[in-house]
């Protein structure tokens, strides 16, 4: 938003560390205790099997590079959401 006027075009500003969504999950079920079960389902057709986005415009054009490891961004987003369900059930949502 803040880049310079001969920037244009989508920028994607994804982490270009791969991993998959089992170990997601995983991560997510450690970081918050949950005993929720995964559950597994068919993968829809038309799902990549990989995800690594590509950054190199990011970095090329915005100087731009992700700082914050999986593990470290899910700490705070786990926080927030936390926090935001909490204060509904105490608001009677």
């Amino acid at each position: 938003m803040d880049s310079p006027d001969d920037v244009t075009g989508p920028i994607n500003l994804g982490n270009p560390g791969e991993f998959t969504m089992i170990e997601l999950a995983e991560t997510i079920k450690e970081l918050t205790g949950s005993s929720s079960p995964l559950v597994h389902e068919p993968m829809p057709r038309d799902d990549p099997k990989q995800r690594q986005p590509n950054i190199t415009l990011a970095r090329e054009q915005l100087g731009w590079a992700p700082t914050i490891a999986l593990r470290e961004g899910l700490k705070p987003t786990i926080a927030y959401f936390d926090d935001l369900l909490r204060r509904q059930q105490r608001q009677g949502f």
